[in-house]
């Protein structure tokens, strides 16, 4: 096995390559939440083989472009991909998941109890996304703008209104992991998202849009917790040493 591979990050080979979260997903190995961890303890924590992982990586088609790695991207950019790409996503995804939850709970509710409890755990964390996303766009995502303005030249450093940058970093990566550990309820109780035999098209579409869901935050808090929230600390350190 490749040594250096062994020890990069997840989240540095899908910030570099975003195709290789898809390989990713295909063994289970965690690339958000647990972005953090080395090639070779993600895989030994998803019980993968890391040959077979690695692989499946080299075997990615070579059409990549530069402009795919997100790690050198300016940070108002990629702020603007969250926010209208993923964060719009959410906010479409959200009432319509609902919506289809409440229907199935009518109809399928008594032969599957477990909708009730499905039902419960999203609309927690569709509530405390929505506040998630809220206070990303509010105060974090225009601090960590401001930052990258002072970085080209065209703002002086803002006073900060929380601190460091890391403090509310803490907190939008715990919440993170909270909305991270509802959907693995809900992929439990749906035994991986699957249509029961009985289930009508709109089970089957709704089990569909959870995958989808599943996906996007997948990607989402990837690109937040290993490649923005880092750079965004490191900018700030580095502006401060400027001061």
């Amino acid at each position: 096995m490749n040594e250096r591979l062994e020890q990069v990050t997840v989240g540095e080979i899908v910030a570099t390559d975003f195709r290789a979260a898809g390989v990713f997903e295909r063994f289970g190995i965690d690339f958000c939440c647990g972005g953090r961890r080395s090639f070779a303890d993600a895989c030994r924590a998803a019980a993968a083989d890391p040959g077979d992982v690695q692989r499946a990586l080299s075997e990615l088609p070579s059409t990549s472009t530069g402009d795919d790695d997100v790690t050198v991207w300016p940070l108002d950019r990629l702020i603007d991909h969250v926010v209208e790409r993923h964060h719009a996503y959410v906010r479409s995804a959200l009432p319509t998941i609902t919506r289809y939850l409440t229907k199935l709970e009518g109809v399928h509710g008594v032969r599957h109890p477990e909708l009730a409890r499905v039902a419960n755990y999203f609309d927690e964390l569709s509530h405390e996304f929505e506040q998630h996303m809220m206070k990303e766009e509010q105060l974090l995502f225009p601090y960590i703008k401001s930052l990258e303005a002072v970085r080209q030249g065209k703002s002086t450093l803002p006073a900060s209104p929380f601190g460091t940058v890391e403090n509310p970093i803490r907190m939008m990566e715990r919440e993170h992991r909270d909305a991270a550990d509802e959907l693995r309820l809900i992929r439990e109780l749906t035994d991986g998202f699957k249509t029961p035999a009985d289930g009508c098209t709109t089970y089957q579409i709704c089990m569909t849009e959870f995958e989808h869901f599943e996906r996007d935050l997948h990607r989402h808090v990837h690109l937040e917790n290993n490649v923005l929230f880092p750079r965004a600390v490191a900018l700030e350190q580095e502006l401060g040493q400027r001061v």
